[in-house]
């Protein structure tokens, strides 16, 4: 008589990891919907905005509120984005390996994740933080799935339009610590949209005959005649320099941070120049990570200006 567990309650040894990393693929998946370094400058953002729109006390809960209910509803755009793109993904080299190009995924469970997202991201921003955060973020989700996503294949007005989807982020911060709508919010939209073109152009231009392929009618492969985009590019981080001082003008910091920001916004242009005088993938890679470096900076900057002056 045996006393130990039957042959039929072993499991082999080979199905537990396989299945584990079937889940860890899947989950994979789903987190390349959510689009996580896109998602994570959201949060960043966001955060920027809290606190300088915050008021005497600053609530933990209600920022985690806050970013909880954001990403959430980043993560819909994300899924979204991706369900409508899916043809056009699967005929650019750097998206065909996408969960839905790629078969990984199907349309419908695309299309559930990125509902119960949106759905659950803006119950929490309406119940959790307030009506004002709640209504921009879902102007902001429609804007970027309903006008910017299909506009793509018709228009390079596309990049202007998704911009503004692109600049809300920290404005949702603002009226999420209680901030109203005025000059202030203004002041970090209008760098948040600017900011944009010279980043977006460059990623245009590195990757202009991937869009070309899939149809999509973006900038570089739009304009007449080669410099154009270095000129575009120059131009949007020119205007950005007296834009970025607006915050000090406006009593959101002081002489500390807007001389950082007109010495970043120098260089930011100087990399946009250098591209405008030579367009090549190391002066647009170089325009790339200047542009993600210049951001983070600077509204660290501006944040660290902002609190020195309240204390």
């Amino acid at each position: 008589m045996t006393t130990g567990p039957s042959v039929s309650s072993y499991v082999p040894i080979e199905a537990v990891p396989a299945e584990r990393l079937a889940v860890s693929a899947r989950l994979a998946d789903y987190m390349e919907l959510v689009k996580p370094r896109i998602a994570a400058m959201v949060l960043l953002t966001v955060t920027v905005g809290f606190t300088l729109g915050s008021v005497g006390a600053w609530h933990m809960a209600e920022l985690v509120s806050a970013l909880v209910g954001v990403a959430l509803v980043a993560a819909a755009g994300g899924a979204f984005n991706q369900l409508i793109e899916r043809r056009t993904d699967a005929l650019m080299a750097r998206t065909a390996n996408r969960p839905l190009p790629a078969g990984r995924l199907t349309p419908w469970e695309v299309a559930g994740f990125g509902c119960v997202c949106a759905l659950a991201g803006l119950c929490v921003l309406f119940v959790e933080v307030n009506a004002t955060t709640a209504l921009l973020s879902l102007v902001t989700l429609a804007l970027y799935v309903l006008a910017y996503t299909p506009l793509k294949r018709h228009s390079a007005l596309s990049t202007a339009v998704g911009a503004i989807p692109g600049a809300l982020p920290p404005v949702l911060g603002w009226t999420a610590a209680g901030g109203t709508l005025g000059w202030e919010a203004f002041s970090l939209f209008a760098i948040l949209f600017l900011w944009q073109f010279p980043h977006f152009l460059a990623i245009a231009w590195l990757y202009r005959q991937d869009y070309a392929a899939a149809g999509l009618r973006m900038l570089p492969g739009t304009l007449p005649r080669k410099g154009l985009t270095g000129i575009a590019a120059s131009v949007y981080a020119a205007v950005l320099i007296p834009v970025s001082v607006m915050p000090g003008q406006v009593a959101l910091a002081g002489g500390s941070y807007r001389v950082a920001a007109v010495l970043l916004g120098l260089g930011y242009l100087a990399a946009a120049l250098r591209f405008f005088v030579s367009e090549s993938r190391e002066t647009a890679r170089g325009l790339l990570y200047v542009s993600l470096v210049y951001l983070p900076v600077l509204l660290s900057v501006l944040t660290w200006d902002h609190i020195r002056l309240l204390s």
